[in-house]
This record gives structure tokens, sequence and C-alpha cells, in this order.
């Protein structure tokens, strides 16, 4: 025994034992994935690991190893301190980081400063913090995006005087719009589980080279977390995340469970999420400081006085005893990922991405509320499941020489199913319209890099197919009556694209950049009426072929002394959809809209600067200035139909609408962001916007969808363990005048009886409203984090802009985080 402790003591120096440094972030004691660990002296660069841990034995004697992570201020230490701090590091997060990085502009990371486009990035430290029941709130805790709702159970994002489908939705690189993506208010965002998303970036003006059709107002890019595999030790990789939270002002319940499970060459990642609504209470605290209806009747406006009750199959009207609760408007939904890696070699990896996302009946709030002849008009009003079927697969790859470094081929399949069921005030027929898409993309990018210019090239194909079912049904026999008129043509519909683009930067030296870009697309689509027997249509078929070639021309100048100035100009396109061409709609009472042949696409044409500063790299502050030329814009207005003012439909004398393309039309906006770390632990973020649109006609008229000023503003601390802010988001007012008599952003107005009890507006427009809100977060130890917040502290009573159902009122928020 002694000669082997003998051999061992004398061998033991010859053996070199690995030292590892652990990289937390102050606040959540969460490992900072990707940290760079640098050592100055040799300039050998290790990132951190899932673990938020790297291999330093190599840097033993070096007298100066920074630590840094994006979005995080950088600390220097030598080996010997490290070792004082048993090899764990915390940093704190900053308020801006000029080191961001971006994938949405060109669908490959690059530096966000190097990119002359404004760009919105939340990371997923940010999407936790700020703890958001659906991706819809997120958007709007942004400052830098309206939010429009018309039921509890949605959120239609406007961005620069753009929204539903003239902005572009996008999970992990694949496009959502489909050809049923309509143009006044749209829920889909909700679909997408901000508890499972590593990123959002929000793009704002034209980025049609890169994606396409209805990139007009901008993009908005969901990417979800990647699976991870097992660390450079070769050991396999688990963790676990939990969350539970509760909200009063929905009597929110919302629990999240997520695992990794990491190989050395696969991994896997599951996420489920369940969240549960009931009616949502609004707030109680009413603004004194404008009439309502003849001016009098101020206490009674936006109450929920009343609704509708089917006891034993009859219809009866029943009194509200708490007219701040918003009865109808609950719902419950859950989301389900399953994500596979599989790294082949270091070059080529592969990912297997199934999404699944499904709702109950979403109440439509604002039609539950609707008055006809002074009665409430709808007994039943709801989108049925909100179903969401998304499957990709993900080649990646890279390569030292040939026609590109880098390529993502992306083979992805969509299903979605959603619809529409009403029945009217004590009548026994329930209308339902059931629409399914079915939408196949493919995209191939590619990336090369060669000295000082990097190309990017790519092409994308879709293959939309759209069929629509109606039917009536006897709710009191409970028996189904027959088929009814559908939304879109019985026959079905078909809308495909095919697109190729290149991109190219010259970065001319350090401090100056040049972007270009070209994109062609080539957009076909074909509705069959089929059967016309509930409609006479005078055409039984819509065909259309479109082509589009959209640039982008930007120059980014890093003046130095923390200046940055920015130009760009840009084309965007939007080739209309099925919705647009073919639908059959009541849009309100007594107007009906029908299918128009012969819309053209629509064009913008944007021009846009931005000048930056940053202070002595602690206070940042960014204007930015664009002006959009709007050409063919489709809007709604009078028409005939078989040569007639007004139709038949469903028992009502309508009014004829349909889509046509407008004369030019103009938006132009100013946005300013200021992020200030006043010390290491206390930061202020703020952020305003403004918005002007008007259509150019014989005189110039209000354009729809262009909010009134509005904004963010923060203050943040950071410590260890914990995390705290306190902000406040605010609107400005919007006067009746500069509302559009043909848009849909739900003002009141004469054109039919103004009922203070439901009407979303005052006839003198959208008054101006401001919430004060606290949030917080305190990490009890590494596996476990507290969260406690309070929204709407002064429980003010307010719709956001466009909004027709009222936002919540005083919400205590209480989560609770468990990682393991």
């Amino acid at each position: 025994m002694t000669k082997y402790f003998l051999l061992l003591l004398f061998t033991l120096p010859f053996f070199s034992f690995s030292q590892t440094v652990t990289v937390l972030d102050e606040s959540s004691l969460q490992p900072l994935v990707g940290a760079t660990v640098l050592d100055q002296k040799s300039k050998v660069a290790v990132l951190a690991d899932a673990k938020g841990q790297a291999d330093i034995s190599s840097m033993k004697s070096s007298d100066q190893i920074t630590i840094s992570s994006i979005g995080y201020q950088s600390a220097s230490f030598t080996f010997k301190e490290l070792e004082t701090r048993s090899f764990s590091i915390a940093l704190t997060q900053t308020s801006y980081s000029i080191d961001a990085v971006v994938v949405s502009t060109t669908r490959f990371d690059e530096s966000k400063e190097d990119m002359p486009q404004q760009v919105e990035q939340i990371s997923m430290k940010d999407l936790r913090f700020m703890n958001q029941a659906t991706s819809a709130d997120v958007l709007q805790n942004t400052g830098l995006v309206m939010v429009q709702k018309s039921q509890l159970g949605g959120g239609s994002p406007i961005i620069r005087g753009f929204e539903a489908s003239r902005v572009l939705i996008v999970i992990d690189g694949v496009r959502m719009n489909n050809a049923i993506y309509r143009a006044g208010h749209l829920q889909n965002i909700i679909t997408l589980d901000n508890s499972i998303m590593d990123n959002v970036e929000i793009v704002f003006g034209p980025s049609s080279v890169v994606y396409g059709s209805d990139a007009l107002g901008g993009v908005m890019h969901f990417t979800t977390r990647k699976p991870l595999l097992a660390g450079s030790d070769g050991k396999s990789y688990f963790s676990t995340n939990a969350t539970v939270r509760y909200g009063t002002a929905a009597n929110e319940k919302t629990a999240h469970v997520d695992f990794n499970i990491g190989l050395k060459k696969i991994a896997f990642l599951t996420s489920f999420t369940f969240s549960d609504f009931d009616d949502l209470r609004s707030g109680n605290i009413r603004n004194p400081f404008y009439s309502f209806g003849d001016g009098t009747n101020y206490i009674d406006f936006d109450f929920r006085n009343e609704y509708i009750n089917t006891i034993n199959g009859e219809d009866s009207i029943v009194i509200n005893a708490d007219p701040n609760r918003l009865v109808g408007s609950g719902y419950s939904q859950y989301d389900f990922m399953e994500k596979i890696l599989f790294q082949q070699n270091e070059n080529v990896s592969h990912t297997l991405n199934f999404q699944f996302s499904n709702s109950s009946d979403i109440p439509r709030y604002d039609r539950l509320t609707q008055y006809r002849n002074d009665e409430l008009r709808f007994a039943e009003w709801y989108y049925g499941p909100q179903k969401r079927l998304f499957g990709s697969y993900l080649c990646s790859m890279k390569r030292a020489t040939g026609p590109y470094d880098f390529a993502n081929i992306t083979l992805a399949f969509q299903d979605i199913e959603e619809s529409r069921n009403t029945r009217k005030f004590k009548s026994s027929i329930l209308k339902s319209q059931i629409e399914k898409v079915k939408v196949l993309t493919l995209n191939a990018d590619f990336e090369k890099r060669l000295d000082k210019n990097e190309l990017r090239y790519g092409v994308e194909f879709t293959y939309n197919k759209v069929s629509s079912l109606a039917t009536d049904w006897d709710v009191d026999a409970d028996s189904l009556i027959g088929d009814a008129i559908t939304r879109y043509p019985n026959g079905g519909s078909s809308m495909n694209s095919f697109a190729a683009y290149a991109t190219h930067t010259y970065e001319a030296n350090e401090k100056l950049i040049f972007n270009e870009g070209l994109r062609f697309s080539y957009v076909s689509l074909h509705s069959d009426f089929g059967d016309t027997t509930f409609f006479p249509f005078p055409f039984t078929e819509i065909d259309q072929r479109s082509t589009a070639l959209t640039g982008i021309v930007g120059i980014t100048f890093k003046a130095g002394m923390g200046w940055r100035f920015a130009m760009l100009g840009s084309t965007g396109f939007r080739a209309p959809n099925v919705d647009d061409l073919a639908k059959v709609f009541e849009s309100a009472p007594g107007t009906l809209i029908v299918p128009n042949p012969v819309i053209k696409p629509e064009y913008t044409y944007n021009g846009e600067i931005s000048i930056a500063k940053t202070f002595d790299e602690r206070i940042h502050f960014e204007g930015i200035a664009y002006y959009t030329l709007y050409d063919n814009k489709i809007v709604t207005g009078p028409g005939t139909f078989n040569g007639s003012d007004f139709v038949e439909y469903e028992d009502t004398l309508s009014q004829v609408l349909m889509n046509s393309n407008a004369g030019n039309a103009f938006i132009y906006g100013l946005c300013g962001i200021i992020n200030a770390d006043v010390t290491d632990h206390f930061s202020i973020e703020s952020s305003g916007n403004f918005t002007y649109g008007r259509v150019v006609d014989s005189s110039e008229t209000p354009l729809d969808h262009i909010p009134p000023f509005f904004g963010r503003t923060a203050f943040n601390l950071h410590i260890k363990k914990f995390q705290g802010e306190f902000f406040t988001l605010y609107s400005g007012w919007k006067k009746a005048e500069d509302y559009s008599d043909s848009g849909e952003d739900n003002q009141a107005t004469a054109a039919y009886t103004y009922n203070a009890a439901t009407d979303e507006y005052t006839l003198k427009g959208s008054p101006s409203w401001m919430t004060l809100n606290v949030r917080s977060a305190y990490q009890i130890n590494k596996y476990i984090q507290l969260q406690v917040a309070v929204e709407n502290i002064l429980d003010t009573h307010y719709h956001s802009f466009a909004s027709n159902m009222a936002a919540p009122g005083r919400n205590f928020m209480m989560t609770l985080r468990a990682r393991i």
C-alpha cells in the first residue's frame, strides 16, 4: 500500500487538473450561456457552456482575464483573484448593449450597430422578467408597439401605422402570415408561447427584401429556445424550468414546464404551458375630463351593465352585479413544443421543431356588447378553438470554402383552423363559419463573407390552401339545419409565391458600412366560388398574378466619440390575399363587404434616418425619423353588387362595401429612445413614438391604424439576487377628427346611435391615459425565484388605441419559478 501511495505522490505533479469558472447573472443567479472569458495576454477566448462554465486551465499565468456577456457589464480579474472568488463571477445587466447581435434583418447573425434599420430586441431574461400572459402583451410592454384588442384572447400589433396583414409575424425563420390574414385586427399572435422564447426581435419599417409580401410596417421575429447538447466535458446535460403564475385582473392561472436532455450529439427540448383566464375586470377610475354622449352621461361610460344569459334554453337580459367585470371575456389555452437537435458534426446540424397551440372558445367581447334597436344584439359570438400546428425541419451547414460559409435550409408545414360562431338574441340558429389553412414553406438562405464583403442570398417558396365551411345549427332542437354562406369561397382557394433575394454588406472600414439588396417576388392566387346558392356572385372564379421588385439601400457611419448615423431607403409590397379579394363579411350592422376580383398589390417607399450617441458607455440616446409613401392602399368603401348599393343579407338590408385600391397615402413619424446606466445597479429607460398618416385624394383625410403618441418610461434596480422595476405606459389623446371615416379604428361616430355604456370611445375621440406599474424578482436561491408585480396601480380605466375592449384594471401578480 505504501509503495502505491508513494507512486501517486510522485506522479501527482505531472497530472494537469482543469479549472472552470462559472459565470452567472447577478440578480437571477442563472448561468450566462455563451459568456466570453478572454485571456488578454494570449488573446485566447473560451465560451461558457450551458451551465455557464468555461475551462480556464490555460490562463493560470494571466494577469488579466476579462469576462463579458452581451447585455452585461464586463469585469476583469487575475487568475488569483478568480481563485479567491471560488471561480464564480456574477455580472450586472446593462440597459443597452452596443454588442447586441440580431438575426431578423438578414436571417443570419449580424451586429445590431452595423444595421441601418431600427431593431428592438427582447432577450429571454427580459421576457422572464416582463412575465406577461401573452406575446401580444409582451409587445405592448416594450413601449414601441401599440397593441389593439377586441377580446381578452387576442392582440393585434401596430407598427408605424401598419397592422394585421400589413405587418409580418415570423416564428423560427418561417412566416406565419397566410392567405386569410385580414386587414382589420388580427389575433393570431397569442398562439406564440412567450414562455419558451429565446428572444423576440422587432424590425421597424419595410422589410420585403428579406421577407417578401406583407412586411410593410415591420417584422416581428420570434425565436424559440434551442436544445442544449452535453458540455465539453462530455457529461450529459439535463435542466428543468417550471413556472406558476396568478394574476387578479382576470383571475389568471398559468403553469409552464420545460425540460432539456442534452447528450453528446443529440438534444431534446420539451415545453408545455397552460393558461386559464376568467372574465376580465377593467379599471374603476374613469377620466373626468371629457364628456360622453350628450355631455352629461359620465357615470355610465363603458360599464358592462347587462349581459345575455341563456337559462333553460331561453335568452334573458341579466343585470351585471359588478359593471367593471367584463362578462363574456374569459378563455383558456395550452401550448406544446418539442425540439430535437442532432449535431451530425461540427459543420452540420439538423433540428426538428414541432409546435401545437390550441384554445378554448374565445368570446368576441366587443360583439357581445353591441346594441341594435336599444337591445343587445348577440346572445353568442365567439371564435372556436384557435388551433395552430407547426412542424419544421432545419438543416444548418457551414464550410470554409465554396459558394457559402453558412447555410440554413428550412422546410415547414403549418395547419391552422379557426371559426366564427354567432347567434342573435332570442334566435335558435347558431351560424358557424370554419376556416382551415394549410401552408407549406421552403426557405434556403446562404451567407458568404469575403474580406470586407458579406453576401447573403436565398430563395423562398410558399403554398397556401384555404377551405371554408359554414353551417346553421338549431340549438333548441340540437340538430343541423344545413349549409350556410361561407366567409371565403366554398370551392376553395390557393395562394402561391416564389421569391429570390440577395443582400450585400460592405464594411469600408471600422466606421463606414454600406448595405443594399434586391428581391424578386411572384405571387399567384386562385379562388373557386363553387356553389352560389346563398349569394349570387356575378363571377365563379378569381385568378390573379402579380410580381414585385423591392430593394433596400442603407449606410451606417460610426463617427467616433460615441456617435452613430444611419440612413436607409427601402421599398415594400403586399400582394392581395384571399381575405382581400374574396371575402363576404358583415363588418357592422347594416354593412356588408363583398368580393372584388380586381384589386392590385400595395407598395410602400420608405426613407429613414437615425442619430445615436453614447456617452461614457453609460448613456445611450437614439432618435429615428421616417417617411413612408403608401401607394395603391387597399381600403374598404362603398361599392355595388350586381348594380345595387344595398343587398339583403341575413334578413337585413345592408349597404354594400368592398375593398379597392385608393389613392396614395403617406405616413411619417419620430421615435426617441434613451437608456442611462446611472450607477452600476440603477438605470433609466424611456421611449416615445409619434405617428402621422393621411390619405391623399382630392384632399388629405386621416389614415386608419395611426396611433396617438405613446411610450414607456422605466426605472430599474439590479442588485444581488434582486431585480426591480417601476415603469409607466402612456398614450396621448386621439381626437375624433383624426380618425379615418372608413377605417378599422372603432371610433364612436354619429353614423349610428351612440351608447355611452358600450361604445369604445367618446364622440370627441379616445382619451389619453397612463398607468403606473411595478414588478420585482427575488432569487431565493439558485433554484427558486419569486416574482411579484402590480400593474395599473391606480386602477385606471382606459382603452388601448383602436381597442373596443377596456384594458385590465389593477392587477396583482405573483409568480414562482423553479429551475433544476
